[in-house]
């Protein structure tokens, strides 16, 4: 496939660009930091999680029913402070996006709730690289399903075979070669540059 084929770069954000944002690890961090009961705030989160990442609900809501459904010695603003705090950037990559950034169309493509989508783009500046963020907030559907990476072929212009979509985890990848994608799991910044080179992004 030649460069000119490829005309759009789909980036996931945590686990490839930045940290995630508050995936298992990030959550165990906070809870363990504030004293909670872990069963008990991952039942929660569990059953409440996937409406905040489509943005059916606030980050208010969640925490309402996840964290201050009782009296805390702590405020909502110090828990929301110590999440956000989780969120670095990955050795690498982010440079790499800055790179490619200058000569290749980028967009996001990742599950992300509204509030810590808006942190993490303004905190890394992430609208430099990226042009515009089809993150399942904003549209309502999650990878892996893949109405999300056909809208965001629509949204962007562009056919599967004219995209790459770079993510961590092995089933959003599948998933965006099921509609005609090329994808990458993305391991790390020298990898990702060397399988990019090989699709003639460089």
């Amino acid at each position: 496939m030649t460069s000119s084929t490829i005309r759009a770069l789909f980036w996931d954000i945590g686990g490839v660009l930045l940290s995630n944002g508050w995936d298992r690890d990030q959550r165990k961090e906070v809870v363990t930091h504030f004293g909670l009961d872990a069963d008990d705030f991952q039942e929660r989160h569990k059953l409440i999680v996937p409406e905040l990442e489509i943005g059916r609900l606030s980050l208010d809501d969640y925490l309402t029913q996840t964290v201050f459904h009782v009296p805390r010695s702590f405020s909502r603003a110090e828990f929301v402070a110590a999440m956000e705090a989780q969120s670095v950037a990955l050795p690498g990559t982010l440079e790499l996006a800055r790179e490619l950034g200058q000569r290749w169309r980028m967009y996001a493509l990742n599950n992300e709730s509204r509030e810590l989508n808006a942190h993490r783009r303004r905190t890394f500046d992430l609208d430099g690289p990226l042009l515009a963020f089809f993150s399942s907030c904003y549209l309502g559907l999650a990878k892996p399903n893949p109405r999300i990476y056909r809208a965001a072929l629509d949204l962007a212009g562009v056919n599967g075979a004219q995209a790459i979509m770079l993510d961590d985890r092995l089933q959003n990848v599948e998933a965006a070669r099921s509609v005609g994608m090329q994808a990458i799991q993305v391991s790390s910044a020298e990898q990702l540059r060397a399988e990019l080179r090989g699709l003639g992004v460089s």
